[in-house]
């Protein structure tokens, strides 16, 4: 069983940074992943990393102003935010992602376990 932590969240100005931190306990993952879902819209995809070689996914949208980062002595990911955008306001989950797992890392259903979220809110 995996347990995840997020924490970071907060109100920011557009334009302005945040970082957000998943701690990971339990049993070990293949990956890891950022989703957010704002209101009245689905959850979507932001950006994942492997453990082991750190190889990196992000979602379009985020591309060039969002890093995730990895740290695995401490079983933590970082998401860091930057040039933000009122669009980039929504509810923030951190996602695990078990091995034997098949399928798109962009995809929610590969992810086995999730964290309770933490609200970014990016005021214009």
């Amino acid at each position: 069983q995996v347990q995840l932590l997020e924490s970071g969240g907060g109100l920011v100005q557009a334009g302005g940074s945040l970082r957000l931190s998943c701690a990971a306990s339990g049993s070990s993952t293949y990956a890891m992943g950022w989703f957010r879902q704002a209101p009245g819209k689905e959850r979507e995809f932001v950006a994942a990393i492997t453990w082991s070689d750190g190889s990196t996914y992000y979602a379009d949208s985020v591309k060039g102003r969002f890093a995730i980062s990895r740290d695995n002595a401490k079983n933590a990911v970082y998401l860091q935010m930057n040039s933000l955008k009122p669009e980039d306001t929504a509810v923030y989950f951190c996602a695990a992602r078990h091995f034997g797992t098949s399928g798109s890392a962009y995809l929610g259903a590969t992810y086995n376990s999730w964290g309770q979220g933490t609200q970014v809110t990016v005021s214009s």
